[in-house]
């Protein structure tokens, strides 16, 4: 059996002249998962990722990283910090600098990186999340997604294995969330390990590979998302609905109206099994649209301006924060900037043309959804590369392990 990468084994804690906040909580953590902790206010699951971190200790219990329970001495818990990056839910309790590029470099300066590793750092930081040109910025003078973004950069500084978000959207517009759990969702493509906590069964069931149901200070449930959240007497325990897709589709299934096989985490997905309903089969369309993947770490402006004006594209997204910094950068006009695969692939559904913009790890997710999305409805769709005319950059200096 794999070692699970963090794990807590019958963890309990109280807070001074408090109730108690964990009441023998047991948890495990894969490598390269994307697992939500999901629960009301007060359920624990603040607490318990600060035990992760080695922020909060437990009165009883036991927390580990890699197979060996955690030290709490200085030495142990910097190095434990440094692998395990904590974004708290509120970024101006995190951000501590007077500008955006001193803030991001406080991590790495603390691990004693020289100063050009400390500038490569911060430079690749912030490049990622998409803020270059924020370097001389006050980080209190920028938007609050902005601010999520300069707390994420300032843990990505010091390369974790796992990063852990309390409450990532909270507070931020529609907007700004979808940005950020794209981001989350390209960290984890590039083979980090991601744990959220939050109350938003809808984001847990759209985003999570595993959920874990906390209630009281208690685990109740733990187990894929479709699963968990199917189960009505849980979520009432936990004062939760269940996700409004898979609620209507549980329906549906109930009043024998579809069969019951998968449930659908998108309405493309949904969709398709309504029109198996209706017409026995999805129904063929005459021809497909091309999608084009641009992936802008490796394509110029000029190779994605020169398929535009050739007509041949009728639709263009971009995923992820770099990817829209290219657009911008190049002057590109975005017709989606969440949703974009699935929508896509509806485009494509109906005879039209799409460009997705996209860089690293999402290059191959793209592929991925779109090769699912092809076996499970028999339908074959056609994905084109951009041609790629830049050197890719090579990886930086990795802080030694």
């Amino acid at each position: 059996m794999t070692t699970p990468l963090l794990e807590t084994k019958n963890v309990t804690y109280a807070y001074p002249n408090g109730p108690a906040a964990l009441a023998g909580v047991s948890i495990k953590i894969a490598a390269g998962s994307k697992t939500a902790l999901v629960g009301p206010n007060g359920a624990g699951k603040s607490t318990l990722l600060l035990m992760l971190n080695g922020m909060i200790r437990p009165d009883s219990g036991e927390v580990r990283f890699g197979g060996r329970p955690i030290a709490y001495d200085n030495q142990s818990l910097r190095e434990l910090r440094r692998r395990v990056g904590f974004v708290f839910q509120n970024p101006d309790v995190q951000i501590i600098a007077p500008t955006v590029e001193a803030d991001v470099a406080f991590g790495p300066v603390n691990l004693g990186l020289s100063p050009d590793a400390v500038r490569r750092a911060v430079r690749d930081a912030l490049g990622y999340v998409g803020l270059q040109g924020y370097e001389k910025r006050p980080p209190h003078h920028i938007s609050d997604g902005e601010k999520k973004r300069v707390a994420i950069a300032g843990i990505l500084a010091m390369e974790p294995a796992v990063l852990v978000f309390d409450e990532p959207t909270n507070t931020l517009d529609p907007a700004s969330s979808e940005e950020v759990m794209e981001l989350l969702d390209e960290l984890a493509s590039s083979g980090r390990t991601v744990l959220v906590s939050t109350h938003d069964v809808e984001l847990a069931y759209r985003w999570a590979d595993s959920v874990i149901l906390m209630a009281h200070g208690r685990v109740l449930a733990r187990g894929p998302p479709e699963e968990v959240f199917s189960d009505h007497a849980l979520l009432a325990t936990a004062r939760l609905k269940p996700p409004a897709l898979l609620d209507l589709y549980n329906e549906l299934g109930l009043r024998r109206i579809i069969d019951r096989d998968v449930p659908p985490k998108s309405v493309l997905e949904f969709t398709d099994r309504i029109e198996r309903v209706l017409h026995g089969h999805v129904p063929a369309r005459n021809g497909t649209g091309t999608i084009y993947l641009c992936n802008a770490d490796r394509t110029g402006g000029d190779e994605v301006r020169a398929l535009l004006e050739r007509g041949e594209v009728d639709h263009v997204g971009a995923m992820g924060t770099r990817a829209k910094e290219f657009a911008n950068r190049e002057r590109i006009i975005l017709d989606y900037t969440y949703g974009v695969i699935d929508k896509c692939i509806l485009k494509a559904l109906i005879g039209e043309n799409s460009l997705i913009i996209t860089t690293g790890g999402m290059v191959e997710h793209v592929h991925r959804r779109i090769g699912e999305y092809g076996a499970e409805s028999g339908r074959k769709l056609i994905v084109t590369p951009v041609q790629e005319t830049l050197t890719p950059v090579p990886d930086r200096e990795r802080i030694p392990e």
